[in-house]
């Protein structure tokens, strides 16, 4: 009989072997590259300090192994065909990918446990997170004096003036890009809703309505002032600037008031003023901006009036401003909060005295200014095509595959559109093409027949799942898959316009060009810091901060992720495009938010 220890250490051979299995086809590697045993060593060693860990610090197997299984999953359906790409026998392929979904299984099975025992480990990390001596002055001895003197100045700053602080350090590190890219960076969309506010053309909700009108307010009052249309579309971009360092600001007292060092608040501040994407978006007139700013303002109030004993007045009214910003500056806003509002109602069913007004007042705002008030000012709503892109995707994936259909079949479909040129216009990662093919063709049709392209959707669907899986994929991918690529924030100036608009940079030079240009390039060219700039990084970092909370056993938490998890599934609902940053933003926006949350104490934790 082999004993206890030995299985053990027969696993872990194994273990590691299937792990550096699918390394070596993740990375592209040969199976005889010298790499590849330096890999099993590795994963080798690894899992066996972990499972030491693991014996010290009991923590839930089954969370590990749904995440791990989760997170396998999202990698290997865009990865795997590249496994296998050389293998023509089915038997052979489904070994090899079994062989490397387990591996996989392993790898993050292991690495959730290492993180987790640290996420569990409470007094170790609270010593880490917090300040425990509130009214001491911060004092930091070190072997420069002048160095530790100049820290414990600025870290006795942050203490007495959190909010103010991370406002100004955000809006000083924001500058040099309004001044580059004055009055803002306006891209089509942009110029489309200036259209709008100068009534150039029709009111339309494509781009969300009430994001126009604010846009307009303050162009409006700022033309009224300076009588100058750049000066005046430059208010706004700085209003903006405003909205998304204050909701830095309010995130980050939220944190202070938990007693969180200022060392770790200075962490964040420099994700927030240091990361250019950041920069770039406070400086782009899109509707996305000011969303993100809502939505993690709506987090941080959800986190408050979760977990503090006292209702302040000011969290409710940021809450019931936000809900209606959420639900009103994006189409996918209001959807999402429909989905959540049934989950906040119940998390806040005692305290529904001070919770359920702000929400409730904030839907019902909603609903007024989206039905009667857009249709008394004969607001343009978007087409119906814009809400069904990823089935629409699907459909026309099975078409150019020449898939077989039924005559009714396509007969019900040319009703709408010519499927002469489709199968040069499908694009996989891009809804537009196949958009504008039914703007051409009849969309009337499809609108008064949606039952039967519903049926036709589903019959096709159970026909063909593998087409229509194949195409979500395509269609999503960008924002669950952490290795793709998206140049982000490398928008400019102003888009070709005879409004009057034009870029007016107020510094330049080769030094502010290739400056930008290098600080965009950095995320593409760095590793580790290049996770940053990743939306598939961002989703795995969201489900990895729910499992943490789930761990500790903190469920009261887990509506403060409500709003993002509901936003993501909007998105992954309805997406147009397969890799658009700016969707997600609001996701990127609240990393720091998620991560902390999952590992901050509560009020009777912090004694410890």
């Amino acid at each position: 009989m082999i004993n206890k220890p030995d299985r053990l250490l027969l696993l872990h051979l194994f273990q590691s072997f299937v792990t550096t299995w699918a390394l070596m086809k993740a990375s592209r590697m040969e199976p005889g590259n010298i790499l590849t045993f330096v890999f099993y060593l590795l994963v080798f060693f690894f899992y066996r300090h972990v499972n030491r860990r693991m014996d010290l610090l009991q923590v839930s197997n089954r969370v590990a192994l749904f995440t791990a299984v989760i997170y396998t999953a999202l990698y290997m359906l865009v990865d795997y065909p590249r496994y296998i790409e050389l293998l023509t026998s089915p038997l052979y392929r489904f070994v090899v990918l079994a062989v490397i979904f387990s591996g996989f299984v392993c790898l993050f099975y292991y690495l959730l446990h290492f993180l987790y025992s640290y996420a569990c480990n409470r007094k170790r990390l609270y010593r880490a997170l917090l300040t425990r001596y509130q009214n001491v002055p911060y004092s930091y001895e070190g072997r420069y004096p002048r160095i530790s003197a100049c820290f414990s100045a600025f870290a006795n700053l942050i203490r007495r003036h959190t909010a103010l602080c991370a406002f100004l350090c955000c809006l000083l590190c924001w500058f040099p890009y309004y001044l580059y890219q004055y009055p803002g960076i306006m891209t089509p969309d942009s110029i489309n809703q200036f259209e709008q506010i100068l009534g150039v053309i029709p009111w339309s909700n494509h781009h969300p309505w009430v994001h126009t009108l604010v846009f307009g307010f303050f162009y409006h009052a700022g033309y009224a002032l300076t009588k100058n249309m750049v000066t005046a579309v430059s208010v706004y971009t700085f209003f903006q600037m405003c909205l998304l360092a204050g909701s830095v600001a309010y995130f980050i007292s939220t944190l202070r008031s938990h007693r969180i060092r200022p060392f770790v608040l200075l962490l964040i501040m420099a994700f927030y003023s240091l990361i250019p994407y950041h920069a770039v978006f406070s400086v782009t007139i899109w509707k996305d901006i000011p969303f993100a700013a809502a939505v993690l303002l709506f987090s941080c109030a959800l986190l408050r009036l979760s977990v503090q004993n006292r209702i302040c007045l000011k969290n409710v009214l940021v809450l019931f401003i936000t809900s209606a910003m959420i639900c009103l500056f994006r189409s996918n806003g209001w959807y999402a909060f429909l989905l959540a509002l049934p989950f906040l109602l119940f998390a806040f069913r005692r305290r529904a005295k001070a919770v359920y007004p702000p929400l409730l007042a904030a839907l019902l705002l909603a609903v007024i200014v989206k039905y009667p008030v857009m249709n008394a000012c004969n607001v343009q709503q978007p087409d119906f095509i814009e809400s069904v892109c990823i089935p629409m995707q699907q459909i026309a994936a099975v078409i150019c595959n020449d898939r077989q259909l039924t005559e009714e079949e396509l007969a019900l479909i040319e009703e709408v559109v010519d499927l002469t040129y489709i199968h040069e216009l499908y694009n996989p990662t891009f809804a537009d093409n196949i958009k504008e093919l039914v703007r051409a063709g009849n969309q009337d049709y499809l609108t008064a027949h949606k039952s039967e392209f519903l049926k036709l959707w589903i019959d096709l669907g159970l026909r063909y799942p593998g087409d229509y899986l194949t195409a979500y994929v395509d269609q999503t991918y960008g924002y669950w898959y952490p290795d793709s690529f998206y140049l982000v924030a490398e928008a400019e100036g102003v888009s070709a316009t005879d409004l009057g608009v034009s870029h007016t940079p107020l510094i330049g030079g080769p030094l502010v060009i290739k400056g930008k240009e290098i600080a965009v390039k950095l995320g593409s060219m760095v590793p580790i810091y290049g996770t940053l700039w990743s939306m598939g990084v961002a989703c795995w970092i969201l489900l990895f901060s729910i499992s943490v909370t789930v761990i500790r056993r903190d469920r009261h938490k887990l509506i403060c992720y409500l709003p993002g998890l509901a936003l993501l599934l909007s998105v992954l609902a309805a997406t147009p495009v397969a890799t658009e940053f700016r969707y997600v933003y609001f996701l990127v926006l609240c990393l720091p938010f998620y991560l902390i949350t999952a590992i901050l104490p509560d009020e009777a934790d912090a004694s410890l």
